[in-house]
């Protein structure tokens, strides 16, 4: 059998990795608690299960238009208005097969071989992966700890080439939860916009920031720039709808079209009974948010006490998301030379699942996630603490 290069060069997901031998080692009946996986533990609102529920009684059972019914794109249209300030039409929406789909389909779109596209780091692990599929160059722009992972345009600068067609933001961020505030993200997008360089805008942790931070969004910038931005969302995250894949982009009317012919040659609509849900879910109560925001931030503050009683291992505070970025490379040794080495040591003598820093593009850090109740979250940082070195 003859692979194409282009397959051969993707690495496997590492966060799918990590939750696979987690699972395998929990089939062999050892205990072992996964902080690996980035899905809130929660469950969608009961109106938005009733809908799907609802949709399947209605009939709903065929094909829909590519980019989503006009209901759906006009509850995104609706939403994002009010979220970003001022009139989305609904043209300038698609919904996508998760928000994963919706950026793979944007560089798809966006990059021709050569093209390069500036990703800071930490990143999420796919965003290279998916620039490399396009044929794209990924150039990573590293931040570090003692900036919060938060990078500033003169960082970007360092960067730019006559080749750099794209950045990619993501606030807050996977891995590391951080966010930057509206006049730190107006900043990079003014850096961009000025270049002729496109951005594109990750926000599915948007829901999940924590006072005294402040939301902040590349929305605003789709009213006088509509021809270099992307929002890149869904309701995976906070509407915990993970499995149900449904995710939106909005920008330009063009792109939107383009966008849709891509997705019409590979997966065409969203699966119709997702798309009643996700009308439910943008135009119904959203009070069920704020209280997930303060389990959230509860458990963000228990996690970074015990961390902080781990020898050598700092980790700044993050707000937003549900993941923590601490910084262990101080714990380095010949037998534990690097995050992947560590993070081994700790799912077979802790039996707690965690990923290396290096997926992310930070080999000195690892990421947990703190997606899942208390107790069960405190029993997994003191294994992970009776495990460490001292």
């Amino acid at each position: 059998m003859h692979l194409a290069q282009r397959i051969l060069a993707v690495k496997p997901s590492a966060t799918l990795s990590i939750n696979a031998k987690a699972s395998e080692l929990k089939a062999q009946g050892r205990q072992v608690i996964s902080l690996a996986a980035g899905e809130p533990d929660f469950h969608p609102p009961e109106h938005v299960l009733q809908a799907a529920k609802d949709a399947v009684d209605q009939g709903y059972t065929r094909y829909t238009p590519v980019p989503g019914l006009p209901e759906l794109r006009q509850a995104i249209a609706t939403f994002c208005s009010e979220q970003y300030g001022h009139t989305i039409p609904a043209n300038m929406t698609i919904a996508t097969n998760g928000g994963k789909q919706g950026l793979y389909n944007l560089f798809q779109c966006l990059v021709d071989p050569g093209d390069e596209v500036l990703i800071p780091a930490p990143y999420w692990v796919s965003y290279p992966d998916m620039v490399s599929l396009a044929q794209g160059i990924p150039v990573t722009v590293s931040s570090s700890p003692e900036d919060n992972f938060r990078i500033t345009p003169d960082d970007l600068q360092n960067h730019v080439t006559d080749r750099t067609r794209i950045v990619i933001l993501n606030s807050p961020s996977n891995p590391t939860g951080a966010h930057y505030s509206q006049s730190e993200l107006d900043a990079l997008i003014r850096w961009a916009v000025k270049r002729n360089i496109f951005v594109i805008s990750d926000e599915i942790y948007d829901q999940f920031i924590y006072p005294p931070a402040r939301p902040a969004s590349a929305g605003p910038w789709l009213k006088t720039h509509p021809d270099w931005i992307a929002v890149c969302n869904g309701l995976s995250k906070s509407f915990a709808m993970t499995g149900w894949r449904m995710g939106y982009v909005v920008t330009h009317p063009d792109l939107i079209a383009k966008l849709s012919t891509l997705q019409g040659q590979s997966t065409s609509n969203v699966c119709v009974l997702v798309q009643k849900a996700a009308i439910a879910a943008l135009q119904g109560p959203a009070d069920f948010l704020a209280e997930q925001r303060k389990v959230f931030q509860k458990r963000r503050d228990l996690a970074l006490e015990h961390i902080s009683s781990w020898p050598k291992i700092q980790c700044p505070q993050p707000d937003g998301a549900f993941y923590l970025f601490p910084r262990v490379d101080a714990i380095y040794t010949d037998e534990i030379p690097d995050s992947t080495t560590l993070c081994t040591k700790l799912l077979e003598q802790a039996r707690v699942a965690l990923v290396p820093g290096a997926a992310f593009g930070d080999d000195r850090c690892i990421r947990l996630s703190y997606a899942l109740d208390e107790k069960t979250l405190i029993s997994a940082l003191d294994r992970i603490k009776a495990v460490l070195p001292s």
